[in-house]
């Protein structure tokens, strides 16, 4: 088959010009200290990634936009990015075919010469943003590999390919917690390419398993009807219907994801199929991509931002229980007694509605009860200072510095970027801080 002209993808991605680094890399050192100074210590003094196990390593906020494809097996997720990289046929193309090919989750990344990167290494570098996956164990470290390779559009971002999902397997056949993995993929993608071949379309549990975990990523989600020209423009309707028809009790949401239809591989459209549809299509998931790598430092900030105000909200509830605690508690009661009261029933004691009174915390953003009856416990009450303790002479307080980086430093950092001043400024005539955050995620 003849191959297909890949000139139109350099020309979207806009691959030969080049990037502001300097701008870039200043923008990344303040939001690094403004995490480490505001965020991480309040993060530490309330224990927040036993909560959540979530915790922010220098990797993650250095690390580049990851775009993940996921999709039932052999649907051409690997054959596309071969196909965006420019792959083919050269000897580190990833390997593709008609059977499940992909067992591995593969990270496909920028380095200065090629060679691949055992999962067991790329864990214990924590430079990468990638060891928080040692938690999932050597069996799934096992199925981790990184492929490097030098290349403008990886010097921008990095791909996953994942294995395919393969309706009726268990997840014990998979020797590790595949759907926690995918999870973890989901919860950090920039945007997530969720493929599938018109011709086989079943949706059956894993995918059903899957739709759930990407359930408040939908702004990151695009399906992708690949193989598109196997099929008559009739059918491809039909298919397009059904696929919406099996997905609709899975992603409620009030904008359906977009979805593109083409054929994603270096060889040529079949004959007599909608070339033009196919390659305009082609082109608006690469400006799709565009958008990703352009607003990667916004995004970088909303996500700091977000982390600071559920660090915020927990450190508001723990200091809430610490001080029930301490009013509940007389001479002579259990103290063991009294606190599992107040764990067990918080809504006696008003705990999660004197966060939402007093502070501006918003009722969706409130984590669920039973989470801190886990929490402490493992934690301790009496472990716990108030928050009106956590103060230094130098330091200042932990809430006052949460704060003022929430509604004055992260949106101050954004505003500079988006008016391309320099973001070592800090004086609020330079960028204006009581600006709220342009960018929540924004779709465009």
């Amino acid at each position: 088959a003849d191959r297909k002209d890949r000139s139109h993808i350099d020309e979207t991605l806009r691959l030969a010009t080049e990037e502001k680094a300097g701008d870039y890399a200043a923008a990344l050192q303040r939001l690094r200290k403004i995490y480490h100074t505001a965020i991480k210590p309040m993060e530490q003094a309330y224990k927040y990634n036993e909560l959540r196990q979530h915790e922010i390593s220098d990797g993650e906020i250095t690390s580049k936009p990851m775009v993940l494809f996921l999709g039932p097996w052999s649907v051409g997720k690997s054959s596309m990015i071969n196909y965006l990289l420019g792959l083919q046929d050269s000897p580190y193309q990833l390997y593709t075919g008609a059977e499940p090919t992909t067992s591995e989750f593969t990270v496909i990344m920028h380095g200065e010469k090629i060679r691949s990167v055992e999962g067991i290494v790329m864990a214990a570098d924590s430079s990468r943003s990638f060891s928080p996956l040692e938690k999932f164990g050597q069996n799934f470290l096992e199925k981790l590999i990184g492929i490097e390779m030098p290349h403008k559009l990886l010097e921008r971002v990095t791909f996953v390919d994942t294995p395919g999902i393969i309706e009726n397997r268990k997840q014990q056949e998979r020797g590790y917690p595949f759907n926690d993995v995918c999870q973890w993929f989901i919860d950090r993608a920039d945007l997530i390419f969720v493929v599938f071949d018109p011709t086989k379309l079943d949706v059956g549990l894993e995918l059903e398993m899957l739709f759930r975990q990407l359930k408040g990523r939908e702004s990151q989600i695009r399906i992708i009807l690949n193989k598109a020209d196997n099929l008559a423009t009739q059918d491809l309707m039909r298919v397009y219907g059904a696929l919406f028809w099996s997905l609709a009790p899975l992603i409620n949401v009030t904008e359906p994801p977009r979805v593109y239809v083409s054929s994603f591989w270096p060889y040529d459209y079949a004959p007599d199929t909608s070339r033009e549809l196919f390659k305009r299509e082609e082109i608006s998931l690469l400006e799709d991509l565009n958008q990703v790598i352009e607003n990667r430092m916004e995004n970088k900030i909303a996500f700091i931002r977000q982390h600071g105000i559920r660090v915020r909200i927990h450190g508001l509830l723990v200091d809430r229980y610490v001080q029930t605690f301490k009013e509940k508690m007389s001479f002579f009661s259990d103290p063991e007694l009294v606190f599992k009261e107040i764990v067990d029933e918080p809504d006696k004691f008003y705990i999660f509605k004197s966060i939402l009174a007093k502070t501006n915390v918003s009722k969706f953003d409130l984590p669920n009860r039973d989470a801190y009856r886990d929490f402490f416990g493992i934690n301790p009450v009496t472990n716990f200072k108030p928050l009106s303790t956590q103060c230094s002479y130098m330091g200042g307080c932990l809430l006052d510095k949460i704060e003022r980086a929430i509604t004055n430093e992260l949106p101050a950092l954004l505003s500079s970027i988006n008016s391309g001043k320099q973001p070592g400024l800090s004086s609020c005539e330079a960028t204006g801080c009581g600006e709220k955050p342009k960018n929540r995620y924004r779709k465009n």
